[in-house]
């Protein structure tokens, strides 16, 4: 599994400098921004198969910042996060998600939430009844999806 060493120092600052501007710190919620050093940490730890997308997206990020992240004013920065946001693609997409992934499994966030510190399963969490009917279309093209081998 990759560590932390599969991203270099600037990357590192650079993750976690778009991840405080996808998830701020809130002293009104008592929440840590996911540029939180536990927080960080759990993402480092945890990239795996994400690795090769999210160093592409922080290495995109690079391109659009010409210097590291950290070092330009919020004005600059916020220029450079909009413009990957448009052309980011599937890389942004990881990056965003890894991120969220990793906050969101903070016992500090979940507290916040009013959630129980525990994993999901076994118990479960009881989700109230949707409209079905939304999966007609996709129950609709049964024979068109490819089978897992």
């Amino acid at each position: 599994m990759p560590d932390q060493l599969s991203l270099s120092s600037r990357q590192r600052d650079d993750l976690r400098t778009i991840a405080a501007m996808i998830v701020p710190a809130s002293d009104e919620y008592k929440v840590p921004g996911a540029d939180d050093p536990a927080i960080q940490a759990d993402m480092l730890a945890t990239l795996g198969r994400d690795t090769g997308l999210v160093t592409a997206a922080l290495d995109h990020l690079a391109r659009l910042a010409d210097q590291p992240l950290a070092e330009l004013d919020a004005e600059r920065r916020d220029a450079v996060a909009q413009e990957f946001r448009k052309h980011g693609g599937a890389a942004a997409a990881a990056l965003v998600r890894v991120v969220l992934q990793c906050y969101y499994r903070d016992d500090r966030v979940l507290r916040s939430l009013g959630l129980e510190l525990r994993a999901p399963f076994p118990k479960g969490y009881v989700l109230p009844d949707g409209d079905w009917s939304l999966l007609d279309p996709v129950k609709a093209k049964a024979g068109t999806l490819r089978r897992a081998p």
